[in-house]
């Protein structure tokens, strides 16, 4: 049981006390149960459609966010672990089985896999050889570069993710970590779901992309975290374009 858990038992015990000495008492005022905005941020009781650009607001003002859980595009489906902010990102990717590290510091890309990762498919031994385990600078010209850049942009990432398709709509009061929320929802969840936090900022905190393709967690809103240069001797600069892989 979470401490928030604890905390709402004891609130509900307290007042179902007071309840029963106002009612022996012949006094009223605690019919009809508890409120459930009381001591919500309030965007509960706002329309669907003014939560969704509410939440959307907040994620687009926060200096940080951990991106986790999976993604499904192009075919794939990525697992991710991003944690990112407004000037790079830093996180694991896995797709097709293979996994790799994203680091990116400003325009800099940096892609980090074993040998097995230069290998799939057929790729060069001899470049996987040099290639693995190392911070491989990515060429802004080179393909991989757009493939996977994308994932280490908040403000692109997000914008993509946190669209509901068709009506919006609510779908009742959840809870996210111990946090309560509101649910909203595109076509009656085809369109998608977002969870909104009722506790602070309206952060989102669960997304359920349309079509039930892939299913993220958003954490960490506004905690800081580095984001540093790989040690010079743990870098590899491979030159103009990567192997294909």
């Amino acid at each position: 049981m979470t401490a928030t858990s604890r905390r709402r038992i004891r609130r509900a015990a307290v007042l179902g006390t007071l309840c029963a000495a106002l009612a022996g008492a012949g006094l009223t005022g605690c019919g009809g149960g508890e409120d459930p905005d009381a001591g919500t941020n309030g965007v509960g009781k706002l329309p669907a459609a003014e939560i969704h650009t509410k939440a959307r607001a907040a994620a687009r003002a926060a200096g940080t966010v951990r991106l986790h859980g999976t993604v499904e595009a192009g075919g794939a489906t990525y697992t991710l672990d991003m944690r990112l902010r407004s000037d790079g990102g830093t996180g694991s990717v896995a797709a097709k089985g293979a996994t790799f590290r994203l680091l990116r510091i400003g325009d800099q890309l940096y892609l980090k896999a074993d040998a097995g990762f230069w290998t799939h498919d057929g790729g060069d031994e001899s470049a996987a050889g040099k290639l693995a385990d190392k911070y491989v600078k990515v060429p802004q010209g080179d393909p991989a570069y757009q493939r996977f850049s994308g994932f280490t942009d908040k403000d692109q990432l997000l914008d993509g993710l946190l669209t509901l398709h068709g009506t919006v709509d609510k779908d009742g009061r959840h809870e996210q970590g111990g946090v309560r929320t509101v649910r909203i929802t595109g076509d009656r969840g085809d369109g998608g779901s977002l969870d909104v936090s009722l506790e602070g900022t309206p952060y989102p905190l669960r997304l359920v992309r349309a079509g039930r393709a892939g299913t993220l967690g958003l954490s960490d809103w506004n905690k800081p975290f580095p984001l540093e240069e790989p040690a010079e001797t743990d870098t590899l600069d491979y030159g103009k374009q990567l192997p294909t892989t």
